[in-house]
């Protein structure tokens, strides 16, 4: 199993003077520790299980252009894009160039978008759920496509593209693998199993049966389910001074035993840079082979 971490928070005692210093000082740690994945939410306002809205939150794909640039191994990518953000032909590109500049670092993290409040606020078109996820699946083609560099005009009910130029090409071939973040049985992991190379789930009582419904709709597409890699979302609380990381390796044991390939989330306290430490030091080495 590898480890990654989701940095949700960037209120900092030093505030925005100092934020890009204190950001570099948890990446590189981050980085160095031997976390896999370091990833930020797609949010223009910070959501209310982290915060209140007004608190700092930075732009996601230009914060992970400046960690690109202070890190040097662990993958880069967005936990995960609401889809109605950006129009799908300059998402490819910005993924393009985030693989490019980091050294084939990147991944798409990408979803159908659920935050109304901050979409309204910043005027984001938020349409139905339903066209959502049609807007999700069309923004999926579109990436491959683009990321394939086929110039092929592209015509779909809600985009269409008369020259799909990227150049250049993403380093990672055939392009930055996918990740789709939620777990809805008829849509969202229909999608995975279609189009992704990832999926992220939440741990829980139900986990089981979603992988088992993944597997199904890997069935019906003729998708082998092993390909697709396996993640869920975890907070990482070590406790005051680490008293929890047995606790944390005995729950990745059994995330571990259900397939799961991947544990990312939040790690409390990780501005303190310790709890990032003792993770690459007591839990990456421990669940290496789950």
């Amino acid at each position: 199993m590898k480890i990654g971490v989701q940095i949700p928070d960037f209120t900092y005692p030093g505030g925005p003077a100092t934020l890009g210093v204190d950001l570099a000082r948890i990446a590189r740690t981050a980085d160095e520790a031997g976390f896999d994945t370091i990833a930020v939410m797609d949010h223009f306002f910070q959501i209310s299980v982290v915060g209140p809205p007004e608190n700092d939150m930075l732009e996601a794909y230009t914060t992970l252009g400046y960690v690109a640039a202070v890190t040097t191994r662990a993958c880069l990518l967005t936990l995960v894009t609401g889809t109605v953000y950006r129009h799908p032909g300059i998402l490819a590109k910005t993924v393009t160039t985030l693989d490019v500049l980091s050294g084939g670092r990147a991944w798409l993290g990408i979803g159908a978008a659920w935050n109304e409040e901050e979409s309204r606020g910043l005027g984001i078109p938020f349409p139905p759920v339903a066209e959502r996820f049609e807007r999700l699946e069309e923004t999926l083609r579109i990436y491959q496509q683009m990321c394939l560099g086929d110039e092929t005009p592209f015509t779909g009910r809600y985009y269409q593209l008369d020259r799909p130029l990227n150049r250049p090409l993403p380093l990672t071939r055939p392009y930055p693998p996918i990740m789709i973040g939620g777990g809805g049985e008829k849509k969202t992991l229909r999608l995975v199993a279609q189009y992704a190379d990832a999926c992220n789930l939440f741990p829980g009582p139900d986990l089981e049966r979603k992988l088992d419904v993944l597997r199904a709709h890997c069935d019906a597409v003729g998708r082998d389910y092993d390909e697709i890699h396996k993640t869920v979302y975890y907070r990482f609380d070590l406790g005051t001074a680490g008293e929890r990381t047995g606790t944390i390796v005995a729950e990745l044991e059994q995330l571990g035993k259900l397939g799961i390939d991947m544990a990312i989330g939040q790690v409390r306290d990780a501005y303190t840079l310790t709890p990032l430490e003792i993770i690459g030091r007591d839990i990456i080495p421990a669940v290496a082979e789950f």
